[in-house]
């Protein structure tokens, strides 16, 4: 099994609620803060900042955008933020005010696409803040996460349909049904061998599928360890955060899982990143942020 080094940092107080992570064009980490609505900046070995929004906007997914800026979903204000290096925010309402915006990720066209949980859509957003909306064919299908293919389009999870979904540029949407029914597909990001990988938080497994659609299901050695996130490692593997399990996970193309048991009980780890030290940064909901080195 592969040794790893595991160090825990305090950004927030315990009821913050640290949710999601990313690497900024600056060299920082950058996170939100779902429960005390915010987002957050650390460069390693120095102190963490928080940038106020409105304390009930839950800030959950953030992303570097194309334009040297930061991008997030404020889930419960129904919004898409915008926040520069410097601190500046901007806020960009959804046409759907009731939409619940989720995942984001830059798409190959210069855009931000993201999801709204509550209104079946995939949302697109220009970096002037000029939006569209495409309506999802299944209803109830509460797509979450977003990440950009290899083969141009935009993957998504469709938590409650059981599906995963790719929309194209033109808006073109194809839905793919897992295997496993009631599977709850949440994290998802591209793999280092063009595959899309992705999270079943419902039947604790991992998940990858190719971008012809076929699926392989790689169960977790604990089922109920609820997986949340994903990310590609930079070592050839996909990393991944177990809620529940209070652990976070490797995996390799060939399905090879090894996992680790976080140093604080019941700390909640969700998003999951590659630093910029290129170690791995999980955000715990308990109010810190864990560093994950895979090199020990």
């Amino acid at each position: 099994m592969t040794q790893v080094t595991i160090q825990e940092y305090a950004v927030t107080g315990e009821s913050g609620g640290p949710y999601a992570i990313t690497t900024g064009p600056d060299g920082a980490l950058w996170f939100t803060v779902v429960h005390g609505g915010q987002i957050g900046r650390l460069v390693p070995g120095e102190e963490p900042h928080c940038r106020q929004l409105d304390p009930d906007c839950r800030p959950t997914i953030i992303v570097a955008g194309p334009d040297q800026a930061l991008w997030f979903t404020e889930h419960q204000a129904h919004r898409i933020g915008r926040i520069t290096t410097e601190g500046a925010v901007t806020e960009f309402p959804s046409p759907n005010r009731e939409g619940g915006p989720f995942g984001i990720a830059a798409g190959p066209d210069g855009a931000l696409w993201f999801t709204e949980t509550a209104a079946d859509r995939i949302g697109r957003i220009t970096t002037d803040g000029r939006i569209t909306g495409y309506p999802l064919p299944v209803v109830g299908a509460f797509p979450s996460a977003i990440t950009s293919g290899a083969d141009g389009g935009m993957w998504f999870t469709m938590n409650q349909a059981s599906a995963i979904g790719r929309i194209g540029m033109d808006g073109s949407v194809t839905v793919h049904p897992l295997p496993t029914a009631a599977a709850g597909p949440v994290g998802i990001t591209a793999g280092p061998d063009g595959a899309i990988w992705f999270v079943e938080i419902a039947a604790g497994q991992i998940g990858r599928i190719t971008p012809d659609g076929a699926i392989v299901e790689f169960p977790l050695p604990d089922r109920a360890s609820r997986p949340h996130a994903i990310t590609a490692g930079g070592d050839g593997r996909l990393w991944f955060t177990e809620w529940a399990g209070n652990r976070v996970g490797s995996i390799t193309i060939d399905g090879t899982i090894e996992t680790y048991d976080l140093p604080t009980p019941r700390c909640e780890p969700h998003g999951i990143a590659v630093g910029p030290d290129g170690a791995l940064w999980v955000a715990l909901e308990n109010g810190s942020l864990a560093r994950v080195d895979p090199h020990g």
